[in-house]
């Protein structure tokens, strides 16, 4: 599993390092969960999840300010011994000296947030399961298409980054071309991106390197864009039966996830940028409970069966 650095946690939540000594570059987040160590101030360390982040709370504070000032060492001492990666402190509490040396004794980086406990354990452990998700990355090309994350796959060559260009100057949003970095952040939700060095650029063929946020604008790209559904492009093949009606969804998978899929053969004079705008809105209605292929089914079979009574 990848990791996060301490120092990118204290970038990013704004915390205040009372222990600026400790290189916090140096240590790693490997677990995406927090731990209060409400128990274990306690003195119980059966089960301890020291690899997590460790908040200090309202409750906690409450209960080191009721203990004396061994006590509350011994506490410390027992908490800062077990290799945590950092300890936070919320609602601005200030620690104090013992805290302060014994979290330098063991270099435990010492935080201090402004934030609420609820909200401060909300938001870290939401950004550390998208930081250290499981992800994998994949040829193709990722655009928002009415919202929807529209994930083009195909052979190399076959028009991808074409059909990207004319969805960008249809008024949609490039996230990545060429390569789509997918990112797994629960069991619903898959999440893409591109990669640092091609992020915004767009490669054609005979041109060259075309920087798609300079052309055409910041409204014009996306950093990150949920995967809703994958169209795979494919070669005219005269002698393949394809889905006309698609009342059977198709799914491809990644990392365990299903993923709507629909096939789309190549010929001349079709207009890929219209065919993938139609999926992504017919995706959409779908969601909102309409199917236009059950409706048309429907409709079929009403017609038959009124004809079977016009008969009788």
């Amino acid at each position: 599993m990848a990791g996060v650095r301490v120092s990118t946690l204290i970038e990013k939540f704004g915390l205040r390092h009372l222990t600026e000594s400790i290189d916090t570059t140096e240590i790693i987040l490997t677990h995406p969960d927090i731990n209060r160590p409400a128990l274990q101030l306690t003195g119980f360390y059966d089960h301890f999840d020291s690899d997590r982040v460790q908040i200090i709370g309202f409750v906690e504070q409450e209960y080191l300010k009721q203990l004396t000032r061994e006590q509350r060492k011994d506490c410390y001492e027992k908490l800062f011994s077990n290799n945590i990666p950092c300890l936070i402190c919320s609602r601005s509490y200030q620690p104090g000296e013992d805290m302060h040396s014994t979290a330098l004794k063991y270099g435990v980086p010492l935080l201090v947030s402004d934030k609420t406990t609820s909200d401060l354990m909300a938001e870290v452990i939401r950004w550390l399961k998208v930081q250290l998700a499981p992800t994998i990355s994949i040829h193709g090309v990722l655009v928002d298409v009415f919202g929807e994350g529209v994930l083009i796959m195909g052979e190399s060559g076959i028009g991808k980054s074409e059909a990207a260009l004319e969805l960008i100057k249809r008024g949609h949003r490039l996230v990545s071309d060429d390569v789509v970095e997918i990112r797994k952040v629960s069991d619903d939700t898959l999440i893409g991106s591109a990669p640092g060095i091609t992020r915004h650029f767009i490669e054609l063929r005979g041109i060259g390197i075309i920087d798609v946020k300079t052309l055409f604008g910041v409204e014009s790209v996306k950093n990150t864009q949920s995967i809703d559904m994958v169209i795979k492009l494919e070669e005219w093949d005269r002698d393949k039966e394809y889905d006309r009606l698609g009342l059977d969804d198709q799914y491809t998978e990644f990392l365990g996830n299903k993923v709507i899929c629909h096939s789309i053969p190549i010929r001349p004079g079709r207009n890929l940028a219209i065919i993938v705008e139609s999926a992504a809105v017919n995706y959409r209605q779908k969601k909102m409970g309409y199917n236009a292929a059950q409706e048309l089914y429907k409709r079929v079979q009403d017609n038959l069966a009124r004809g079977a009574v016009d008969i009788i």
